[in-house]
């Protein structure tokens, strides 16, 4: 995948934290409980996007 995925992914588990300190700060689970899932949901796309990079890059090391 290439770089705006992994930004927008980026972007999103950084939005989900302001979420979820913001969650605390007014003491409002709702808010903080979906600050996490974006949190986490940005995180396992990222993690998605490395384990594809990675299997690409064994590929191309072992054609040469």
């Amino acid at each position: 995948m290439g770089l705006l995925d992994k930004v927008r992914n980026r972007f999103k588990m950084s939005q989900g934290r302001v979420r979820q300190h913001a969650g605390r700060l007014t003491r409002n689970r709702s808010m903080q409980a979906k600050g996490m899932g974006e949190r986490l949901s940005g995180a396992a796309r990222q993690v998605t996007e490395q384990a594809k990079d990675a299997g690409r890059n064994i590929r191309e090391s072992a054609r040469r």
